[in-house]
């Protein structure tokens, strides 16, 4: 018989670790937010160096994720495809801003290519980033694929805009951090 179910689910600290009724207005809040979940998925050792979020136009979170590959021996559980995944849910709209609404996903570190696609299609706006896929590549073991070499004006002709550097010093931080702790491929 084929196995005909999937189940991922995010580490249970994540309710603990993220205000829900906090309002997150600037870009670094956001990333910030992202930076500090990679953060504590290494240090609580539930999975990689990579977190993301979700938010609507007015600051308020809509999901959160964190790299869960291993542990669900999955390999599109990259926090970007968590985070997209678990507000696809939240929403029940698999692009989430068909409801008018803006909508910006905020990660720890560049999209990879995986994750780049996905965000071509998930319906969010803005694409906030942390440390670029140099950094990544440069501090730990993870390869992250190929992507169009104008990645980021595929990604606006498409009404993404992308602002990137937000907190790369942090975000690089805790590459780093995972890296000193033995870095396992997530």
């Amino acid at each position: 018989m084929l196995y005909a179910q999937v189940h991922l689910t995010l580490p249970a600290w994540i309710n603990d670790e993220v205000d829900t009724a906090a309002r997150y207005v600037s870009d670094t809040d956001k990333v910030g937010l992202a930076i500090r979940l990679s953060r504590r998925n290494v240090e609580l050792d539930t999975g990689g160096p990579f977190g993301a979020a979700i938010f609507d136009g007015e600051g308020r979170l809509i999901a959160v994720g964190v790299n869960r590959v291993v542990q669900h021996n999955c390999s599109v559980a990259h926090a970007e495809m968590m985070a997209f995944m678990t507000a696809q849910a939240r929403t029940q709209r698999f692009r989430l801003n068909e409801d008018g609404r803006r909508y910006a996903l905020a990660t720890s570190a560049q999209p990879c290519c995986q994750c780049y696609g996905a965000s071509v299609w998930a319906g969010i706006d803005e694409l906030l980033i942390g440390a670029r896929s140099d950094d990544v590549e440069e501090l730990t073991e993870f390869d992250e694929g190929p992507l169009p070499a104008d990645w980021i004006g595929e990604l606006e002709r498409r009404g993404v805009q992308v602002r990137r550097d937000i907190l790369r010093d942090e975000a690089r931080d805790a590459l780093a951090a995972y890296s000193a702790r033995g870095g396992q491929m997530y």
